[in-house]
């Protein structure tokens, strides 16, 4: 690994190849898969309702959710909240007990990271920069204090030509 960062309740690392393997606690999204706390701020879309697709030791798996709250065959603890207009459940994960691979937008390759207590940030080689997580405070740099659960461009950067 070339890279590795901590967080209060999560971590991650960047491997050689610009690839990250993230895990731990998902409260705020951190882990940039579908989370509680997003569900309940009213912001999911049809597309956080989907089952997650993450890739794990290089090889590519589906993980789709029981009804109930409880574990995925992987281990990783799912729970349900009521989500969307008509009333039916948003899944997501609390806890990811194991590195998971995590795709970037565009396939960019990650070559710095850092982890808050709940939130997550991305240099990529080529200098674009990806945050998300909590971002009640706006510590996620994109202009609001809206959390998010997948990784997002920071367009501040690209605005003022500094990638």
């Amino acid at each position: 690994m070339a890279e590795v960062a901590a967080g209060g309740w999560h971590s991650l690392c960047v491997s050689e190849a610009g690839d990250i393997y993230i895990w731990g606690w998902n409260e705020s999204g951190q882990l940039a898969l579908p989370t509680k706390s997003v569900a309940e701020d009213g912001k999911t879309t049809s597309e956080d309702q989907r089952s997650v697709s993450v890739q794990h030791h290089y090889h590519h798996h589906s993980y789709y959710f029981s009804e109930a709250s409880g574990l995925n065959e992987d281990g990783s603890e799912v729970k349900r909240v009521a989500g969307g207009e008509d009333g039916t459940s948003t899944p997501f994960i609390a806890v990811q007990p194991f590195p998971a691979l995590l795709d970037l937008p565009l396939g960019s390759d990650a070559v710095k990271a850092s982890c808050g207590s709940r939130h997550t940030a991305v240099v990529t080689r080529t200098g674009e920069l990806y945050t998300w997580g909590w971002g009640k405070y706006g510590q996620l740099g994109h202009k609001d204090t809206t959390s998010l659960d997948r990784p997002c461009r920071v367009k501040y950067f690209v605005d003022k030509q500094l990638q």
